[in-house]
């Protein structure tokens, strides 16, 4: 664990520069706007270690699958998000001496990324080996106005001894990833121009021809006066820019202001990327560096009255909801149901950058609370129009009859990963992707949904769990075989609780809603028993048959069903136990002792109670809470928020607390070592539901919202709006009482097991009330 960042409520401080920790502050400083993204380098040159990272949302490359043998089955490439065309580029000489934080004395720095604002501020004072100092002020942000644009203000100021100055402002699109299967780029350069005043590139991804059209202008001012400079063009192969030279007397400010426009073919006709990118560019610099930033504040306003929660008393608690919160707008905003959220969103390369079950499982939540139904509407639609793909994925395997497994990570619907144990063993992800069909609707009431797109992926999905389901002559039950569960640290493994129980769900919850529609929306229902080729009575049958007798693997001793068949073989030690020094284990042990060992990378049992809670008593939940989170080591970013709202639940709130400030805090507090790779974006999520769904209490159960909140002990108060079917609800929680504000329509609701009616514009406080923590036997 790192703690470098001083803490504040609304701002993420970096004070002091210490190039070990450059590519860590490159992630958790990122900017973006749901379109594209930056990952925090420096504008000017910097020879240190360094991840450069520009991304652009839905722009990939397929990186042919490198593996030591072959399979049937295996995915022909993995998608890799690309790092794209660098923008924000100004090459700045002293003198004869280029500025490089590496190569220089650091006398102060500091870098700031100002979450209510949306942007990234960074002052430093350096000295150059020759002696001079310089000062040097950088803000940049990237529009959530204007989703094309990006926009800097870099200024130079030499508080001793006055120098000649050379900026030189450019756009690169000689650019790699890191991460590329043979070390290979993935751009094509097919312009690179300049003229006074201005710069473009136009590039092209190889093998599936995406083209990005980077246009850049600029402007000068010397002590808060318009400069003009005659520049000298820079045309190289894959770079274009100015340079312009200019005396700076001492104490005198130099600002460049650099604006650069970012097209693609996801958006435009490829022979019209440059026109329109020049077009989109000399806006900007009509507008203004002022005026722009402005505009992109009222956007951030306006994302944060619906989404913000605020925690009075925790500073560090607050401040760590809030990175979250910044994140998750800003990797995704559903203005474009082409677009997902990435497990790194626009942060960094690891992952691939592609959509994994993730965004249901988790983003979905927080989206469909916090934000206009059609987001949510969206994220699904997305999963839909891969649907065909979903089909071919499972045919590939041998699935018929219109079975659909969905890719474990895809950025066109198509399996795109090769770890076999998880990319054809971790099934489970078609649950998540039918649940969150059933929590969209649960939340908005859009049985429409189901009725024009969701049915036609449950029964597509119910197919697949009907065929991965094997009659077993000894059990006389049911049983799937060769899985993995969401707990990753275990591979191969037989009758998964959690696997068996959402495959059990899935093939219920499609009959419902078959059954449901006959009601409401028959004609509807035929054209997609038509669409589906669907046999009612015969299928209907199996599913049924499947779920009435499926297996689920049992301790009598314990009182404990177990995550899969042959768990208890295990030894079981407790994570406590574990010497910190080998953490994470899988940075330290081999793979088969991890495979051996009884720890648990994240959630799994647990993770089936947190979706079907409202199955399982107060004991049920306890017992196996606390077996299973002793034997959990949380090395997955997924992990903490399940058993915060698990922990709240059973009236644990020292552990609650506990793992609320793990997850709220994973990437600030870099807990798995791992952040100069990128943020865990989709995880972020996970902190929202640990505070709304853990400490709020928050559910919906047969229609109606309910709310049991609690505080923890080192909080004063806290609040949170949600939105549910049409209502948006304030909630205020304080030492002592529940404070509910309606801001626009009347909500029906459940606090504390009492059922409310609550008009517009209305407030009403309540008691607090809390859970009660009770002692069960010990079952180590």
């Amino acid at each position: 664990m790192k703690k470098y960042l001083k803490s504040d409520e609304w701002l993420i401080i970096e004070d002091g520069f210490d190039p070990a920790n450059q590519r860590s502050s490159e992630s958790i400083f990122s900017i973006g706007n749901g379109f594209m993204g930056q990952r925090a380098n420096f504008e000017e040159f910097y020879s240190g270690r360094s991840l450069q990272g520009s991304y652009i949302g839905g722009i990939y490359y397929p990186d042919k699958t490198k593996v030591g043998w072959w399979k049937n089955g295996y995915p022909e490439y993995f998608a890799k998000v690309i790092n794209s065309p660098n923008w924000i580029g100004i090459d700045v000489k002293i003198g004869e001496e280029r500025l490089d934080l590496a190569r220089c004395k650091v006398e102060a720095f500091t870098r700031i990324l100002n979450m209510h604002e949306g942007y990234l501020l960074r002052k430093m004072t350096v000295v150059l080996p020759s002696g001079q100092r310089v000062h040097v002020e950088s803000m940049r942000f990237i529009s959530m106005d204007h989703r094309e644009i990006g926009a800097i203000k870099y200024s130079v100021l030499l508080p001793d001894t006055a120098a000649t100055v050379e900026l030189t402002p450019y756009i690169d699109g000689d650019v790699k990833n890191e991460d590329a299967n043979y070390n290979e780029k993935f751009w094509n350069i097919l312009e690179s121009k300049a003229g006074e005043g201005e710069a473009w590139l136009l590039t092209q991804t190889k093998k599936l021809d995406f083209r990005v059209g980077v246009s850049m202008r600029y402007a000068l001012t010397l002590d808060n006066k318009p400069l003009n400079v005659h520049p000298a063009m820079v045309e190289l192969a894959g770079l274009s820019g100015n340079t312009v030279v200019t005396d700076l007397p001492a104490g005198k400010e130099l600002v460049l202001y650099k604006y650069a426009a970012v097209l693609s073919t996801l958006n435009h006709p490829a022979d019209e990327l440059i026109v329109r990118s020049r077009q989109v560019s000399e806006m900007a610099l009509r507008k203004g560096f002022d005026q722009l930033l402005e505009d992109h504040k009222r956007q951030w306003a306006q994302i944060w009255s619906h989404s913000d929660i605020v925690i009075k008393g925790d500073p560090e608690a607050q401040q760590g909801i809030r990175f979250n919160i910044f994140q998750l707008n800003q990797t995704y905003n559903g203005k474009d149901d082409r677009l997902n959220i990435g497990p790194k969103g626009f942060t960094g390369e690891k992952y691939g950058g592609s959509t994994y079950w993730d965004t249901e499982a988790y983003c979905i939540p927080f989206f469909v609370a916090t934000a206009p139904p059609e987001v949510t509407r969206k994220l699904l639609l997305y999963r839909y129009r891969h649907l065909p793909k979903a089909i071919e994925n499972a045919r590939k395997l041998g699935f018929t009859g219109g079975a659909a497994l969905y890719p474990m990570v895809t950025m066109n619907g198509e399996e795109c990963h090769n770890e076999w144990e998880i990319t054809f063993e971790e099934i489970h992800r078609n649950g998540a992707i039918a649940f969150a069909i059933y929590n969209y609707v649960r939340h908005t009431g859009d049985v429409q949904y189901l009725a024009e797109y969701g049915l036609e992926v449950l029964i597509a999905i119910a197919r697949f769990w009907a065929q991965r389901a094997t009659w077993s002559q000894v059990k006389k039950q049911y049983v799937i075989l060769g899985v993995t569960g969401p707990n990753e640290y275990e591979n191969n493994v037989n009758n998964n609780w959690y696997t068996n129980t959402i495959c059990k769900w899935c093939l219920d919850y499609a009959g419902e809603v078959i059954d449901q529609l006959k009601s409401s929306h028959p004609a509807a229902l035929k054209e997609v028993f038509a669409r589906t080729d669907f046999r009612e009575e015969q299928e209907r049958k199996v599913w049924s048959e499947i779920s009435a007798n499926l297996y689920f693997p049992y301790d009598a001793e314990l009182n404990l069903y177990l995550q899969q068949e042959g768990y208890l073989d295990k030894e079981q030690i407790l994570a406590s136990e574990l010497d910190p020094a080998i953490r994470p284990l899988n940075q330290h042990w081999s793979w088969d002792r991890i495979l051996r060992s009884c720890f648990i990378k994240q959630a799994d049992l647990l993770q089936g109670i947190y979706l079907f809670e409202e199955r399982y008593d107060d004991d049920f939940i306890r017992r196996h809470f606390e077996f299973y989170e002793s034997r959990t080591v949380h090395e997955s970013s997924l992990s903490p928020c399940v058993h915060v709202v698990l922990a709240a639940r059973i009236g644990d709130m020292r552990k609650a607390y506990e793992l609320y400030l793990r997850t709220s805090r994973l990437d600030l507090d870099d807990y798995n070592n791992e952040v100069h790779e990128g943020l865990h974006i989709t995880s972020m999520a996970g902190t929202w539901m640990a505070v709304v769904e853990g400490f709020g209490g928050k559910r919906v159960q047969d229609g109606k919202l309910h709310l049991f909140p609690q505080i923890p002990q080192q909080w004063e108060e806290y609040s949170f709006r949600i939105v549910f079917r049409g209502s948006d609800l304030l909630v205020r929680v304080t030492r002592n009482g529940v404070i509910l504000k309606v801001m626009n329509a009347p909500v029906n609701l459940v606090l504390y097991g009492q059922e409310l009616t609550l008009q517009p514009g209305t407030s009403a406080e309540y008691p607090l009330q809390f859970r009660k923590p009770a002692v069960t036997a010990n079952t180590d």
